[in-house]
């Protein structure tokens, strides 16, 4: 069984105005928050894999530079289901027995104990698994591989909680909403 990570740093930015994967927050840029947080994670556990899937060049030559696959995905203007195509394809052979977690790249207060904890739920019998603060779902997710199908089929703007609604859904508790906290706006930061 291998655990497949995708980070997911391809989106539009629309409400920031400019790409704000690439903008500062406090001494590192937005991106590389999460980057780092699963670099730790993987580097743990034997079957895990990291892979970046961006559109920026800059973020692709960052990754690489780490030594972390990275995979262009050039059609992601078109909606965050082309993103998830491209690192899926990118990916090769996913087993029915492996699992894929999408961790987007603009929640930098994402803790790597919770990216553990929701890796952890890695098991046969388990269709999905995502973080909950109290009754709120957020992100990162889990899948098994075999759901692969369906989470290829996505289309347009239509992300994996599409798929997680068709599907058993095993919750993570985090004591700290803050994880969730993505950046949006500026005002965000």
């Amino acid at each position: 069984m291998k655990k497949h990570i995708l980070y997911l740093a391809s989106g539009n930015s629309r409400r920031f105005g400019k790409n704000k994967l690439l903008v500062m927050l406090g001494e590192k840029p937005l991106y590389r928050y999460g980057l780092d947080t699963l670099r730790k994670v993987a580097a743990e556990d034997r079957d895990c894999t990291l892979t970046v899937v961006s559109r920026y060049p800059e973020i692709r030559r960052a990754a690489e530079a780490l030594h972390i696959p990275a995979v262009d995905s050039p059609e992601s203007t078109l909606g965050i289901s082309h993103t998830i195509r491209a690192g899926l394809s990118a990916l090769g052979g996913v087993g029915s027995e492996d699992f894929i977690l999408f961790v987007v790249a603009d929640q930098p207060y994402l803790k790597a104990d919770s990216v553990r904890r929701l890796l952890a739920q890695a098991h046969p019998g388990t269709e999905t698994a995502r973080l909950y603060a109290k009754k709120s779902p957020g992100n990162p997710v889990l899948f098994s591989g075999k759901l692969l199908p369906e989470l290829m089929a996505l289309e347009g703007d239509c992300g994996g909680s599409a798929v997680v609604k068709k599907h058993a859904c095993t919750p993570v508790f985090i004591e700290d909403a803050a994880e969730f906290s993505d950046i949006d706006t500026p005002g965000d930061l």
